[in-house]
């Protein structure tokens, strides 16, 4: 019988600094001669394995982005962007050709209501010993309004979000990071955490590799509907086709003429 659930190690978890919330406590990733388990390292981008392993039957590494504490991912040039998910993607790919895990996640956590506890820009890569996420995904997941397509690159708007609302979804080949799809999923951040009606504080990104491509999907957090909390039904708004307007005429001049 496959396994179904993640295990939390409760003893390891209280143990976790957590700013998000707590700004009088020091960010953790900010003294980084303190930092240990060190796995590989690019100017400012560091990869080391998880402190605080909270999850039983994983492999668990943190990704710091930036060595600016305040600096957010929506802000990143875009020389430094390119080789951020470049570098992740990379690390990511590795564990998962490795073969060593069912499966490996790679993920960001931004904001109080993100499920994150440290303020600073990271992401986390997790090999998963005995779960495959392909599992609870399906191609519908991913599939949306069409907003612009770049170099063989799209960005949607999912009509049939996981969790409900608005998803944003980027999709481009396998293989390694692309400037169209680095810019493409800063675009999404950017919309999110400054446009109506979002101005969202919190944020994720979840990759995924998936019948040779790989997709980022960008949710913006709010407090989780109860719909789906209890019942697992998520929810698709009535203005899509408006938000979709809205992102190509902020971001993509001329895009609206040029599909008609």
């Amino acid at each position: 019988m496959n396994q179904t659930h993640l295990f939390f190690n409760t003893s390891i978890g209280v143990q976790k600094p957590e700013n998000i919330r707590n700004k009088n406590q020091s960010c953790p990733f900010c003294a980084r001669e303190e930092l240990t388990g060190i796995i590989d390292e690019e100017g400012p981008i560091l990869l080391l394995k998880n402190k605080y392993p909270v999850l039983e039957n994983a492999y668990q590494t943190v990704l710091v982005e930036t060595d600016v504490c305040e600096e957010e991912f929506s802000q990143f040039s875009t020389a430094h962007l390119n080789r951020l998910l470049d570098f992740a993607i990379g690390h990511w790919i590795r564990m998962e050709e490795s073969g060593e895990y069912r499966s490996v996640v790679l993920f960001k956590n931004h904001g109080p209501l993100s499920g994150g506890t440290i303020a600073h820009s990271h992401m986390q890569i997790i090999g998963l010993y005995d779960l495959d996420y392909h599992e609870k995904i399906a191609e519908a997941d991913f599939q949306g309004l069409s907003i612009h397509e770049e170099d063989g690159v799209q960005l949607n708007l999912s009509d049939k979000p996981k969790v409900g609302f608005y998803e944003f979804n980027i999709t481009m080949g396998h293989g390694r990071a692309s400037a169209p799809f680095a810019s493409l999923i800063q675009t999404a951040v950017h919309y999110i955490m400054n446009s109506f009606p979002f101005k969202c504080s919190s944020y994720n990104l979840f990759f995924y590799s998936f019948k040779g491509k790989i997709i980022c999907k960008v949710v913006p957090r709010f407090v989780t509907t109860p719909l789906f909390i209890g019942y697992q039904l998520p929810q698709a708004p009535d203005n899509l086709e408006w938000m979709k307007n809205d992102v190509q005429s902020l971001y993509f001049q001329g895009t609206i003429e040029k599909e008609a």
